[in-house]
């Protein structure tokens, strides 16, 4: 695992790598074609400098690999030896998924016996609201974290968390750039 500054290192080099290798293939670029390579640049190298630890950086960069354009990027900021898929957690998965269902299908047999006893339909109500509530934003969190579609709770909170880390130190290192350029002119 990276500490901040081992991470803010390895993302700034390989950025600049990154950003010199779109500036040497295509000189006249619009400012939204600009945009689009600053920003792909800037989230393969945050991948790459994880060094393929994470379920988020391996499916971002096999989403830029669908497009043929990003291989030459691809391959000079990441390691060759990486493998993009989380194949493994695909698997255990699915497995999670099915036993969720038949777990789900026997608490629901559970809840309509609970309801016959009217004492407890309170609390019964406070957990099924509760859990609604978990399963929303759970959902809502894989939907930002990439690759997260695939993980359970447990990983997709782990991976969410370094995500974020991640993030931080992507814009800590953006600021700075930024930060140095308005000083410098």
């Amino acid at each position: 695992m990276h500490n901040s500054s081992q991470l803010k290192n390895e993302f700034i080099k390989k950025w600049i790598q990154g950003l010199q290798i779109y500036c040497s293939s295509k000189k006249q670029m619009n400012l939204l074609e600009r945009t689009k390579k600053i920003k792909l640049s800037a989230d393969i190298a945050l991948a790459s400098a994880k060094h393929s630890a994470t379920c988020w950086s391996k499916a971002i960069i096999s989403e830029a690999k669908k497009d043929e354009r990003n291989t030459i990027l691809i391959n000079n900021l990441s390691d060759p030896k990486m493998n993009f898929k989380c194949a493994h957690q695909n698997l255990a998965c699915l497995k999670r998924i099915r036993s969720r269902k038949i777990l789900k299908k026997s608490c629901d047999v559970g809840i309509k016996m609970k309801k016959m006893k009217p004492r407890r339909q309170v609390s019964n109500l406070a957990t099924c609201i509760a859990k609604r509530l978990v399963k929303k934003r759970t959902q809502v969190l894989k939907r930002l974290v990439p690759g997260g579609e695939s993980m359970d709770e447990y990983s997709i909170i782990k991976e969410a968390l370094d995500y974020i880390l991640s993030l931080r130190v992507q814009v800590d290192v953006m600021k700075n750039l930024v930060n140095a350029t308005t000083n410098f002119e």
